[in-house]
């Protein structure tokens, strides 16, 4: 068997991209870093981000099907930190002074200044392991830009 700290380790070691999670839960927002974020199908368009199951994010998401994802740029590193602290405070505060507005399908936050951003509705959750596999159809792009993004390899932000 596989000891957890050498398959953290030895996953660590693959670079993937940064992006935030964010969902409007009546008043408030709730918002993660996430680095299990991919394309799945491209007709219709779909994505599958992963979230650990016992977060709040997890339980807010099986009541609300709309959210958003961004995809940092490498100018968010600090933003990245931020949702992904323990015991943080609502989206909405960790955003002051982040130009972000509400997407206009899923009312979640969309930062703005990322590399893309995407309004999504939940069609599958799938149970894995301690995490759960959210796959969602994509019902807008809200921006596209270029620029240099934010990675995540051997547990850092480059």
């Amino acid at each position: 068997m596989t000891a957890p700290q050498d398959f953290t380790a030895a996953l660590a070691s693959f670079a993937t991209g940064v992006a935030v999670v964010t969902v409007r839960d009546g008043r408030d927002d709730i918002g993660t870093t996430v680095t299990a974020f991919t394309s799945v199908s491209l007709d219709p368009p779909m994505v599958l981000v992963g979230v650990a199951e016992e977060s709040y994010l997890c339980e807010v998401l099986h009541r609300r099907d709309r959210w958003a994802v961004t995809v940092l740029a490498v100018a968010q590193r600090a933003l990245a930190g931020r949702f992904a602290a323990e015991g943080r405070p609502s989206a909405r505060l960790l955003l002051g002074g982040q130009p972000h507005h509400r997407g206009p399908r899923s009312e979640a936050l969309v930062i703005e200044g990322g590399m893309a951003a995407v309004e999504c509705e939940t069609r599958l959750r799938i149970p894995a392991g301690d995490h759960v596999l959210i796959v969602a159809e994509v019902l807008a792009v809200d921006y596209l830009d270029q620029g240099e993004p934010l990675i995540r390899v051997n547990r850092r932000y480059r």
